[in-house]
């Protein structure tokens, strides 16, 4: 397992952006994106739109994958 950060590139509304995560977090995204039957650019965007303007768009990801694993932890 690395910590190290990999970039990727995603396309949100269009535009093509690069963002760093952990394998970790780009592997749960994928995996959020599964369970809605979505793809990752169209769940990063859902993310992306909903952030405030003063939060970096690989923090809003991070918080996601966060928030979305404890609200499937508390329901157990």
């Amino acid at each position: 397992m690395s910590g190290r950060p990999v970039k990727r590139s995603l396309t949100l509304r269009g535009h093509r952006t690069s963002v760093s995560l952990e394998d970790e977090f780009w592997r749960a995204l994928r995996e959020i994106a599964a369970e809605r039957g979505i793809a990752v650019n169209a769940l990063a965007t859902e993310i992306d739109e909903s952030r405030g303007m003063d939060v970096g768009l690989a923090s809003a990801l991070r918080v996601h994958v966060l928030t979305h694993f404890r609200r499937r932890q508390d329901e157990r």
